[in-house]
């Protein structure tokens, strides 16, 4: 079918799709994140992870002029809202106790991954409007409830609220390599010194708890993490799941996957004890735009602080050594904010066939969003960055 000029094509696989015209429409988006890469969606695919048996139905959209790939988007049907991490299981009920069915809904999202950035990639602003008209359209003609896209950036936020779409706010917390009297980080201890003493102490504190078991830690990146090394933190990722009660979302393949065709963007720390490994936690890397993703942690045994240290402490240290800008914490934690990762909006919009739930979720919403905002502003207040830049060594 043919959308102001564009054709459209729906793939019901990422491997249907030139990497080489996928990758090439990212990189030209101000918030690239490598999650969206072509190798992550198809090794999400490949694996299993993201794939209809898993409530994860592909439906790439995607528009042509010629041969030429102009806008494309990751869409998934979901009988489900597990792994998207912006919550509608209310929603969900409401359509049940009204005898209407939610699911299958569609999703244009990254599976399992709640990172901030493009999701609709286009050559330029109509693309990415006429991308949006193509996915209201294709909810219509298949009779879904809905239509959600999560964690977008702002382009998308524009084009979305453009087509009418209804938008809502989350909170994530992301630390900055901002020195608040100017400047970046020099290291660790010159970070410690901008926070309030209170916050500085306890972190000394957990970290010194750690340090007091025995406890040291390595890391490796890219290439240099070894199979065996990706073998243990999978033990331990899945052990952490399934300690909670829950299958991990992610397989063995699709880590596999991840060493053979992205290594670059990994980075793993390992926690030691008497050369032993026990724990460790594996960051996102984007190595160009300098920005570093927390993402997945697990453990063996149990240390008290150690989850602190492996997960934020470790991460910022190295993200102050090797010049980063910016520390992603990931979906929600109000106890990051004691590490210095900082209350950050994010947003998603969503479109409702129903007109009578639509007009319910838009007075939801509105009344949601004055509790974000009221939220923000209470967060604010419990800022650990010392107040008076001058008293900052």
């Amino acid at each position: 079918m043919t959308e102001n000029d564009y054709v459209t094509r729906v793939f019901s696989s990422p491997q249907d799709i030139a990497p080489d015209q996928w990758n090439a429409l990212l990189a030209l988006e101000p918030d690239p994140s490598p999650f969206m890469r072509h190798e992550y969606l198809a090794a999400l695919h490949q694996s299993g992870c993201a794939r209809e048996p898993a409530g994860w139905q592909p439906r790439f959209v995607t528009l042509w002029r010629g041969d030429q790939l102009h806008a494309a988007c990751p869409m998934y049907l979901k009988n489900h809202s597990y792994g998207e991490y912006v919550f509608d299981w209310a929603w969900a009920n409401a359509y049940a106790q009204h005898g209407l069915d939610y699911y299958p809904k569609a999703l244009v999202a990254v599976p399992f991954t709640p990172v901030p950035g493009a999701r609709l990639l286009a050559r330029d602003g109509n693309a990415r409007s006429a991308l949006v008209g193509a996915l209201v359209k294709h909810v219509k003609q298949e009779q879904l409830s809905s239509l959600h896209l999560l964690f977008t950036q702002p382009q998308d936020v524009a084009a979305a609220e453009e087509a009418g779409l209804l938008l809502r706010h989350t909170v994530q917390f992301h630390w900055t390599n901002e020195h608040p009297a100017g400047g970046v980080y020099q290291d660790f201890e010159h970070f410690l010194a901008s926070l309030q003493q209170e916050k500085r102490k306890k972190i000394r504190q957990e970290r010194r708890k750690v340090a007091d078991a025995g406890v040291n830690f390595r890391w490796s990146r890219g290439l240099d993490i070894s199979s065996n090394d990706w073998d243990f933190f999978y033990r331990c990722y899945e052990r952490t799941y399934l300690e909670h009660g829950n299958a991990p979302y992610l397989n063995r393949d699709f880590f596999h996957r991840m060493a053979r065709f992205m290594p670059e963007n990994w980075l793993l720390f390992i926690a030691e004890r008497q050369r032993l490994p026990m724990a460790c936690s594996l960051i996102g890397i984007d190595p160009e735009r300098r920005v570093a993703y927390g993402r997945y942690w697990g453990a063996m045994e149990r240390v008290d602080c150690l989850h602190f240290d492996a997960c934020y402490y470790q991460p910022l240290a190295w993200c102050i050594q090797q010049g980063y800008v910016r520390f992603e914490g990931g979906a929600q934690g109000e106890h990051k904010m004691a590490r210095a990762l900082l209350p950050v909006a994010t947003t998603s919009a969503h479109w409702l066939a129903h007109p009578s739930f639509a007009q319910a979720v838009e007075r939801f919403l509105e009344r949601e969003g004055q509790g974000i905002d009221q939220y923000m502003e209470h967060l604010a207040l419990r800022n650990p960055i010392k107040r008076d830049p001058a008293s900052i060594n």
